[in-house]
């Protein structure tokens, strides 16, 4: 798939999922942690990604390891920056995320974030939200 098309159907997904989180009742006007996660079979190509999403200021975590459920083998990692929850900085982020991902021939995964509640504190409660996934 194109990254015009990914880009496309990523920027219908950012509006989705901030309409859902603020309606959810999340804060609007305060910053989030947006996690954007990478993954691939190959992990010097991930760690090259890795290096690319740094350069571009993001806070880049561990790549960790992963065995899906057909017993096959993932590495994964997280580029992570804080912002408003505004889908034109999401758009401009996720270009710049595909194009990463395009670049090293690995997979974007998409973007989450925490709930953030009245009083300008993430939450991160493990039985609501899965074992603090962020939310997508």
């Amino acid at each position: 798939m194109s990254i015009e098309r990914q880009l496309k159907e990523q920027k219908q997904e950012n509006k989705e999922i901030v309409e859902a989180i603020l309606a959810d009742g999340s804060m609007p006007d305060v910053e989030y942690t947006i996690e954007h996660h990478f993954s691939s079979t190959n992990f010097d190509r991930l760690e090259k990604a890795a290096v690319d999403a740094f350069k571009l200021g993001y806070e880049v975590n561990d790549a960790e390891e992963m065995e899906l459920e057909d017993g096959s083998v993932i590495y994964c990692f997280d580029a992570v920056a804080t912002q408003m929850l505004d889908t034109d900085l999401l758009d401009e982020a996720c270009e710049k995320m595909l194009t990463i991902a395009a670049k090293h021939k690995i997979d974007y995964d998409g973007w989450g974030t925490y709930f953030i509640d009245e009083n300008g504190e993430e939450v991160r409660d493990e039985d609501e939200y899965d074992d603090e996934e962020p939310l997508h």
